[in-house]
């Protein structure tokens, strides 16, 4: 059965965004021209954003993605409901872990429950919602993280314990050389108040393919 077409969202801050970075920030002036038009997407469902970065974990964003499709195939429609009624072996088989089965099952229970506030995320702080999210098996701060910053779309989100944000900032910012979480903060510092935005464009300097949660 064919997937339904999902409708990307983008942020209407993006362009005002852009202009702030560039005057602040010199890496920032180089790299935001080259990516044209692209920005942050999202695909307007807590659920399936949640779930992707779940299956994102501690991998490679090319395997995420394979191991993503597999899954996203088992269920005729990706929801909590769905993922529920899924055997293991055959989740198992997509390529998850033991641990990553449990976490999504989990997290599906958490939503057919209503365990969590999904209605008023739009009005909560961030930290707020981070603290709700991370009390969700599986869900630690990089994964509430990236919920804030690929769903809410979220724009002064700096993702310290993301690699990916730290090699760009080490390779743009410090020719390579190591690169502390201090160092990383000083740099976001001139970043706010889009340091999602930066941190995309951290991303793109990696992976010029843009990644949607």
């Amino acid at each position: 059965m064919k997937k339904e077409e999902v409708q990307l969202s983008t942020p209407t801050y993006w362009a005002e965004a852009c202009e702030h970075l560039a005057k602040r920030d010199r890496v920032m002036k180089r790299l935001i021209p080259q990516f044209g038009n692209a920005c942050l997407q999202s695909r307007g469902d807590a659920f399936v954003t949640l779930a992707r970065s779940i299956v994102g974990q501690q991998i490679s964003v090319k395997a995420a993605q394979s191991v993503w499709n597999r899954f996203e195939a088992l269920p005729r429609r990706m929801t909590p409901a769905s993922v529920l009624k899924l055997k293991v072996d055959d989740m198992r088989s997509a390529g998850l872990s033991a641990r990553k089965v449990e976490y999504l099952v989990d997290l599906a229970l958490h939503f057919s429950s209503k365990q969590i506030h999904v209605n008023q995320w739009d009005e909560m702080e961030d930290e707020a919602i981070i603290a709700e999210l991370v009390a969700i098996r599986g869900i630690g701060r990089w994964t509430a993280e990236m919920f804030l910053i690929f769903h809410l779309m979220r724009p002064d989100v700096l993702p310290l314990d993301d690699a990916g944000l730290i090699k760009g900032i080490s390779q743009n910012y410090f020719s390579g050389e190591p690169v502390s979480r201090s160092d990383a903060r000083e740099v976001g510092a001139a970043w706010q108040p889009w340091r999602s935005v930066a941190t995309w464009y951290m991303w793109r300097s990696l992976e010029p393919i843009p990644v949607a949660y």
